[in-house]
């Protein structure tokens, strides 16, 4: 979880807060990431993504999963990827927050 911290709480206005369930970062009123375990004690991340990365993660599967509109959800395990969770989480704040704030964020070039 400090990884997935580190990386919102450096972006404008994005702020940590306890949700219904585990933890999740805000902008605004606009939820950008929540993470939270389940019963089977793994932890997951959700996260905001465009419709067409939606159907690719949904077609990708596990670890990703679709949560439902343009929300989608990683499994948290050992082997993950924290380069490409960062680069997810930014582009899910970018979605969610307002175009003012966005242009102060220095995004990664993507990654092929």
């Amino acid at each position: 979880m400090l990884r997935i911290r580190a990386t919102l709480t450096r972006l404008p206005e994005c702020y940590e807060e306890d949700a219904w369930t585990g933890v999740r970062w805000r902008v605004r009123q606009a939820t950008v990431a929540h993470v939270f375990g389940g019963e089977d004690q793994l932890f997951r991340l959700t996260f905001r993504a465009e419709p067409d990365e939606v159907l690719a993660f949904r077609h990708l599967g596990e670890p990703y999963f679709v949560v439902g509109g343009n929300a989608v959800g990683l499994l948290l395990e050992q082997l993950v990827d924290w380069e490409e969770v960062a680069e997810l989480l930014t582009d899910s704040y970018c979605l969610q927050a307002p175009a003012r704030l966005v242009a102060l964020v220095d995004r990664p070039e993507p990654r092929d």
